[in-house]
């Protein structure tokens, strides 16, 4: 049950991600941060689609490594469906936006 209400959970979010990207606004301001911070920002958080995984905190990380990774999850270089899809729907001047966002500390 727990696999089936998880890979829905993830179904539903890639659905909304178009609309989401559209309606979050200006990422300076942390706009679109709430795409991130659903995982990204909760303690010990473990992803289970589609495997078990520890998802990171990333406010405090270098900015430069964030958009790095998210570079390498819109080329394919990092495979995780759901970032992959989050990536993908980012602008270069989006990633280094939220790069520079959680690179300062935003939780």
């Amino acid at each position: 049950m727990k696999p089936l209400l998880a890979l829905s959970l993830v179904t539903s979010a890639l659905f909304a991600l178009p609309v989401a990207a559209q309606s979050m606004g200006d990422t300076k301001s942390g706009g679109k941060a709430a795409l991130c911070i659903g995982c990204h920002g909760i303690p010990g958080y473990k992803m289970a689609y589609p495997t078990t995984y520890s998802v990171p905190l990333i406010a405090g990380q270098q900015a430069k490594y964030i958009e790095n990774a998210l570079q390498a999850y819109k080329k394919g270089e990092r495979k995780h469906p759901t970032m992959m899809a989050i990536a993908a729907s980012l602008s270069d001047k989006e990633m280094a936006e939220l790069a520079a966002y959680y690179g300062g500390g935003a939780k």
